[in-house]
């Protein structure tokens, strides 16, 4: 098996569709690595990768949003293809198995409404203010 994690903004708002009665999200995840060529000048490099989620877990399309930062797993496809002027292109896909979200872009100075802040996505809840942290053994 291979195995392709990708963290990366998604360029849109997720489309869920129904195939043969399965669910899937599909989205597209872009990843930009910045570098110095030769001549020492910044260079940047975006790989777009189409992502398919089949999942009944459709509820989380709602955060899947242009700009958020996202973190997929899954099984990744090359495909081939002919352009319209002849020319061979390729494309990179992924079915993934995992999405995590991981932040966004902020809007102006502030979250956007309804927009849950990434800690909350994955890190273990804060500890309640009248928790003692004196008695802690280290």
């Amino acid at each position: 098996m291979i195995k392709m994690q990708v963290i990366g903004n998604l360029g849109k708002d997720c489309v869920v569709n129904a195939v043969n009665g399965k669910n899937v999200i599909n989205f597209t995840v872009a990843h930009t690595e910045r570098f110095r060529d030769s001549q020492g000048n910044q260079q940047e490099k975006t790989i777009w990768v189409d992502c398919a989620y089949w999942t009944d877990r459709t509820n989380i399309s709602q955060y899947l949003t242009k700009g958020k930062q996202v973190y997929v797993e899954g099984q990744p496809e090359a495909r081939s293809f002919q352009r319209n002027d002849g020319t061979p292109g390729a494309s990179l896909s992924l079915r993934v198995r995992e999405v995590q979200l991981l932040g966004g872009r902020p809007e102006g100075s502030s979250a956007a409404a309804g927009q849950a802040p990434a800690a909350s996505m994955s890190a273990a809840p804060a500890p309640a203010a009248n928790d003692q942290m004196d008695d802690l053994p280290f």
